[in-house]
C-alpha cells in the first residue's frame, strides 16, 4: 500500500469515527430535550400568621396553644406523648402496626413503587428470545398416484430493541410515576395521622363516658338514699304521696341515663378494638380516670403548614404528576425512534441448524409516526391539561381547607377554655344551691319537688363540666392533627 493510499485510508477511518461521534452527540442533544411544561408548584398565599393567633381577644387567657419559631423543636413525631397518658401511648403503638386502614394505604404505596420501576424499565433495552419447531406437508398429484411431501423447520432467534427517548416521553412518564409515588407515601402518612387522631379522640370520649358513668352511679346511689328517706317520712306522715312519686321518678331517670352511658362506653370500646386491628371480643380496657390537664399545642406560621400536612403534600405531588402527563401526551405528536437488532439460526435439518449457513441477522433503526388519528392525540393533550388544572385547583382547595381547620380549632380551643371557667362557676353555684335546698327540705320548709329540680340542675352542671373537659382534650387532638401531627418537613 502506497503512502497516499495509507493517508486516504486513515482519513476515511477518521471521518467514519467523527461521524459516529457526531451522531452520538446529536442523539444526546436530542435526548436532553423533553416536550411538555416543566412543573412549578401552584401558588397559594398562606399568609404571615393565623388570624386567631393575632387577635388580642383570643390571645388573652389562651392556655391551649403557643406560638413557636420555625427553628424551634415543635410537636414531636409521637405527638400523643404530649398528653402523658401511658394507655393511649400503648394503643398508638398497636395502631401503627396493626391498623388495617394504614395497611391498605401501605399496599397502595407498594403498588406505586412497582409502577415507578415499570416506568424506569423503559430506559433499558428489551431482549427477547424465540425458539420454534414446525413440520409442514403438501400433497402432489402425479397422474393417478398421489405423493405427499413434508419438511421440518428449526428456528432459534434473539432480538434486542431499544426506544431512544428523543422527545422525553419516557422521562415524563418516570417523572409522573415518581410524583405518584411521593403522593402515595404522603397518603400513607395522612391515613396514619387520621387513624391516630381518631384513636385519641375515641379514647378521650371513652374516658369521658366512664367519668359520666361513675358520676351517674354515685347519683343513683344518692337518689336511692333520698327515695328511702322520703318513703320513711311518708310512712310517718311527714311527706306527701307526690314526694314519693317524684323521688322514684328521679331515681329511675338517673338509672336510665347510667345505662345509656354504659352502652356508649361499650360501643366506643368496640371502635378502639377495630382501630388497633382486633375484634371486639379480643379487646378490653380497664376503667381509668379522665385526664384533667390539657397539653399546650405549639402553633407555627401558616406557610410551614404546606410542608407538614401530608394531605397537602399528596395533593401537590398529584399536581406534579398531572403536569408530567401533559408531556407524555404531547410526545405522541413526534415520531418514536427504535433501534433493533435480531439474529439467530434457521434450518430444515436438526444436525445443521446451528451452522453458519443457517444463520440470519438484521440491524437497523425504525421511525414510527401516526399521520392521522381523528384528533385522538389532541384530545389526550387537552385531557392531560384539564387533569393538571383539576389537581392544581384541588391542591389550592386543600390548602384553604387546612388553614380554615387550624383557625377553627384555635378559636374552639380558646372558647372551650373560657366556657370551662364559666361552667366551673356554675357548678359551684349549683352545688351550693343543692345543699341549701336539702337543708330547707329536711326542715320542712319546702316540698321534695323543689329538691328534685335543684338536684337535676346540679347533675346537669356536673355532666356539662365533664363534657367540656372531654371537648378540650378532643379539640387539642384536632388542632394537632390540623397542624400536621408530628411536624416533619
Amino acid at each position: 500500500m502506497g503512502q497516499n493510499e495509507r493517508r486516504s485510508s486513515a482519513a476515511g477511518m477518521g471521518w467514519c469515527w467523527m461521524s459516529r461521534v457526531g451522531a452520538m452527540c446529536c442523539a444526546s442533544l436530542l435526548g436532553a430535550c423533553a416536550v411538555g411544561p416543566d412543573y412549578t408548584r401552584p401558588v397559594v398565599d398562606a399568609g404571615e400568621a393565623y388570624k386567631a393567633a393575632m387577635a388580642p381577644e383570643l390571645q388573652a387567657g389562651n392556655q391551649g396553644w403557643e406560638l413557636v419559631q420555625s427553628s424551634q423543636t415543635a410537636t414531636p413525631g409521637k405527638w400523643w406523648t404530649l398528653f402523658d397518658e401511658p394507655v393511649l401511648a400503648a394503643l398508638m403503638e398497636e395502631l401503627n402496626v396493626e391498623n388495617l386502614e394504614v395497611a391498605q394505604a401501605e399496599a397502595r404505596y407498594r403498588q406505586a413503587q412497582a409502577a415507578l420501576r415499570s416506568s424506569r424499565s423503559a430506559f433499558s433495552p428489551r431482549v427477547d428470545a424465540n425458539a420454534s419447531f414446525t413440520r409442514s406437508g403438501q400433497g402432489n398429484n402425479t397422474g393417478s398416484s398421489q405423493l405427499a411431501s413434508s419438511a421440518n423447520q428449526y428456528s432459534l432467534s434473539g432480538a434486542v430493541t431499544w426506544e431512544v427517548d428523543v422527545w422525553g416521553r419516557i422521562r415524563r412518564s418516570v417523572q409522573a410515576s415518581e410524583a405518584g409515588l411521593q403522593a402515595s407515601r404522603s397518603d400513607v402518612d395522612a391515613m396514619r395521622l387520621s387513624m391516630q387522631s381518631t384513636l385519641a379522640q375515641t379514647y378521650f370520649q371513652l374516658r369521658a363516658r366512664e367519668a359520666e358513668s361513675l358520676l351517674l352511679q354515685q347519683t343513683v346511689d344518692a337518689y336511692q338514699r333520698s327515695a328511702d328517706m322520703v318513703m320513711n317520712r311518708f310512712q310517718v306522715g311527714m311527706a306527701a304521696q307526690a314526694d314519693v312519686a317524684n323521688a322514684r321518678a328521679q331515681l329511675e331517670n338517673a338509672r336510665v341515663q347510667h345505662q345509656a352511658q354504659l352502652r356508649q362506653r361499650t360501643q366506643l370500646l368496640h371502635a378502639l378494638a377495630v382501630l388497633v386491628g382486633k375484634t371486639p371480643a379480643q379487646f378490653s380496657l380497664n376503667a381509668s380516670p379522665m385526664l384533667t390537664a390539657v397539653p399546650v399545642v405549639p402553633v407555627d406560621v401558616p406557610a410551614r403548614l404546606l410542608q407538614r400536612r401530608p394531605d397537602i403534600i399528596a395533593a401537590e405531588r398529584r399536581a406534579a404528576q398531572a403536569n408530567a402527563g401533559i408531556g407524555v401526551a404531547q410526545a405522541a405528536w413526534f415520531p418514536s425512534l427504535t433501534l433493533s437488532a435480531q439474529g439467530g439460526y434457521r434450518s430444515g435439518e436438526w444436525a445443521r441448524w446451528l451452522s453458519a449457513p443457517a444463520s440470519f441477522w438484521s440491524l437497523g433503526p425504525a421511525l414510527a409516526l401516526a399521520i392521522f388519528d381523528g384528533g385522538a392525540r389532541q384530545a389526550q393533550i387537552e385531557q392531560a391539561r384539564a387533569e393538571y388544572e383539576l389537581q392544581a385547583l384541588a391542591y389550592r382547595q386543600r390548602v384553604l381547607v387546612a388553614l380554615r381547620e387550624v383557625e377553627d380549632y384555635l378559636v374552639q380551643t380558646h372558647s372551650l377554655v373560657q366556657e370551662q371557667i364559666l361552667q366551673d362557676r356554675a357548678l359551684q353555684a349549683a352545688q351550693e344551691a343543692l345543699q341549701l335546698t336539702r337543708n330547707q327540705y329536711e326542715a320542712g320548709m319546702i316540698d321534695y319537688l323543689s329538691v328534685v329540680q335543684v338536684e337535676t340542675a346540679a347533675l346537669s352542671a356536673q355532666r356539662a363540666a365533664l363534657s367540656l373537659q372531654s371537648e378540650r382534650l378532643t379539640s387539642a387532638v384536632q388542632l394537632i392533627t390540623a397542624l400536621g401531627g408530628g411536624w416533619t418537613d
